[in-house]
């Protein structure tokens, strides 16, 4: 990621910024895998982003290790 695109993106969660679209697959499944890994929440606008981008993304696996 560039240091403009990340600046861009600052703290945003998927609701409010989003990569390019060819990289959005994995940045989908790499978001939910870290807030499984991490036993995080997702408020309902972070969870209807990720919805969507689910839907568009039928092949994307996620792939995550629980933290003890």
């Amino acid at each position: 990621m560039s240091g403009s695109s990340n600046r861009s993106k600052a703290d945003k969660d998927p609701a409010d910024w989003l990569p390019v679209p060819a990289d959005r697959c994995t940045y989908a499944a790499d978001w939910v895998a870290d807030k499984l890994r991490w036993n995080l929440t997702a408020d309902a606008g972070e969870r209807d982003a990720l919805t969507r981008l689910a839907e568009a993304c039928p092949a994307a696996t996620v792939t995550y290790e629980q933290v003890p």
